[in-house]
């Protein structure tokens, strides 16, 4: 019997955009937000040479050493104006709050685990901004610890906070290598999420795929979930 759904954010539950204008905007308000000037070439340095390393590293420590010398409060302020300015490039689909209420009508539990590089905080208070972590039970980020999907210790966190045994779980992604692999090494059920882009990978094969977000209900009916 299914008794949790969790998610991806980027990809699954909003829409991403990489944009090196948005970038260039996103140093500017952080640098602005300090009191420096733009640079525009040091922010194609920082776009070539560090941006890379960001998903093995610490964002924020990466910020910090591009900024150096920095405070934390300077720096604090850098991140705040850079992830404002890029709300123009994540756009929250128009069912994520259809899907989410309805699976809380059949009443399942709902997560995110989320391979965001963004602050913890600043990304929760989007999350509230947008009505969405009112609907969801746990929230987990890579940030806060450094543990990144497809490393099965970051889905475990989810589930023990939910208190939900992998195999009454489902969990719906974009990322077949990150999303899928994962929670299918700790024995979840898992959803391929294709409605905004399509992986190119071709394995590991989730157990269902949905080309909408309202799709996500048809796979919950078929992991015998009581009709609402």
């Amino acid at each position: 019997m299914l008794e949790a759904v969790l998610f991806d954010w980027g990809g699954t539950l909003a829409e991403w955009n990489w944009s090196d204008e948005l970038h260039d905007a996103g140093h500017a308000a952080g640098l602005a937000a300090i009191g420096r000037p733009f640079d525009a070439a040091r922010t194609q340095q920082f776009r070539d040479e560090l941006l890379p390393l960001v998903e093995q590293g610490d964002y924020r420590e990466i910020v910090r050493g591009w900024l150096a010398p920095v405070g934390d409060d300077e720096l604090d302020r850098f991140l705040a104006a850079e992830y404002h300015a890029w709300r123009p490039g994540h756009a929250l689909s128009s069912t994520t709050h259809a899907l989410l209420e309805a699976l809380r009508e059949r009443g399942l539990k709902l997560g995110l685990v989320s391979n965001g590089f963004d602050p913890p905080d600043l990304a929760r208070a989007e999350l509230e901004r947008l009505g969405v972590a009112q609907l969801l039970d746990v929230i987990v980020l890579s940030a806060d610890d450094g543990l990144r999907k497809p490393d099965p210790a970051i889905f475990r966190r989810a589930l023990d906070a939910l208190g939900v045994a992998p195999e009454h779980a489902l969990f719906v992604g974009d990322t077949l290598a990150t999303d899928v692999a994962g929670a299918q090494a700790i024995g979840m059920h898992t959803c391929q999420a294709l409605w905004f882009v399509a992986d190119e990978d071709e394995e590991p094969e989730a157990d269902f795929r949905a080309f909408t977000q309202m799709d996500v209900l048809t796979a919950v009916r078929r992991l015998a979930v009581s009709p609402a």
